[in-house]
């Protein structure tokens, strides 16, 4: 496996694929920066990314690391591959013809083979719109509302709205390309006013969840809802929306995310927070907090620097991330913990691309 060369002029010639990835000079400021994290990573881990044992780690590390366009037929190739690759393949077969998994109805237990589960992990792995996708899609859209609140819920009722799993659905139906559809759309209003109005209270981070006064507002929450709302075009996002990024970013960046104090109903700091992994379902951790405050812009402020020396003492001397940390009782695997994982150097790289 060679690379010939990095930078905007680039070639990579690929073990088992005789052709290359296509030489091309990119010379706008894109592309320059999608490569910043060269100057971070130990190693050659790129190479390793390319492999085509996986499709979805493939596809994204060319789009998104190397800044291949729409029309690369390696960029192409490696998002049709994503749809027969066995993660894919495994979630697909469990589905039901009517568009669930495991049972009908709201599709949030049991963790983690529901049909909501499903939806996030379909589109964590680049998978595109079929028709039992799109039967998935229809099906949560349908179930998961409740009208009279505008949000998802994992319960009947309106104290299942929470901002993770609002954050979580939002994301993955963007992704699978429904963007557009009107209640996504009512959705991102009303999660957004909901964070204008209220913050991130939620009962989930409490000493007492049947007293509302006793909520405390949740870091893992605050990165859900604004990892979607950083999907809506700059353009088409609303007052609202904007607002709702700004409270997000204001309340993730009071604290120092390597120590992340925030307030807790139990007075801990969640170990999750530092364990980095994939999938990562309700959960967030200290990198994907990372991830969008600097997709937002905020990746030069100071109480991010020792967040991320923190990840990058976390690679090997090939510049690999360990999977830490990936959930349980799914209907397929996603790695071996505490081995070096394509997906969280994925995840790390795309992190410090995104850094001034």
């Amino acid at each position: 496996m060679t690379n010939e060369q990095y930078g905007g002029h680039l070639t990579i010639a690929h073990p088992r694929d005789p052709s290359t990835v296509a030489s091309r000079t990119r010379t706008d400021s894109k592309d320059n920066m999608s490569q910043r994290w060269k100057q971070h990573v130990r190693g050659d881990s790129l190479l390793w990314l390319l492999e085509d044992d996986n499709p979805s780690v493939r596809y994204f590390a060319l789009r998104d690391l190397l800044g291949r366009p729409t029309d690369d037929p390696h960029l192409i190739g490696a998002q049709s591959s994503i749809m027969a690759s066995r993660p894919v393949k495994e979630i697909l077969e469990a589905q039901y013809p009517e568009g669930y998994w495991v049972k009908p109805g709201r599709g949030y237990s049991p963790k983690y083979r529901a049909t909501v589960w499903q939806l996030m992990f379909l589109a964590d792995l680049g998978a595109t719109s079929n028709e039992a996708i799109d039967r998935a899609c229809r099906f949560v859209l349908e179930h998961s509302l409740v009208p009279e609140e505008g949000l998802f819920s994992a319960t009947k009722a309106g104290t299942g709205t929470i901002a993770c799993l609002n954050g979580n659905l939002l994301g993955s139906l963007q992704q699978l390309g429904y963007g557009d559809h009107p209640t996504v759309r009512t959705v991102s209003e009303a999660l957004a006013r909901t964070i204008v109005e209220d913050g991130f209270n939620c009962r989930a981070n409490s000493s007492n969840r049947a007293d509302k006064q006793t909520w405390l507002p949740c870091a893992w929450g605050a990165v859900k809802a604004l990892r979607a709302l950083a999907l809506i075009p700059r353009r088409q996002r609303s007052p609202v929306v904007k607002k709702a990024l700004d409270r997000g970013a204001d309340l993730l960046l009071s604290r120092d995310l390597a120590t992340a104090d925030y307030p807790s109903g139990s007075g801990l700091v969640s170990p999750l927070w530092f364990k980095l992994g994939f999938p990562l379902g309700y959960a967030s951790d200290v990198l994907e907090a990372l991830d969008v405050l600097a997709q937002l812009g905020h990746g030069g402020h100071p109480s991010l620097r020792r967040a991320i020396d923190l990840v990058l003492e976390k690679q090997d001397s090939e510049g690999r991330w360990p999977l830490e940390r990936t959930l349980t009782k799914t209907w397929t695997s996603f790695g071996k913990r505490n081995r070096p994982s394509k997906w969280v150097t994925l995840r790390a790289m795309n992190m410090l691309s995104r850094l001034p």
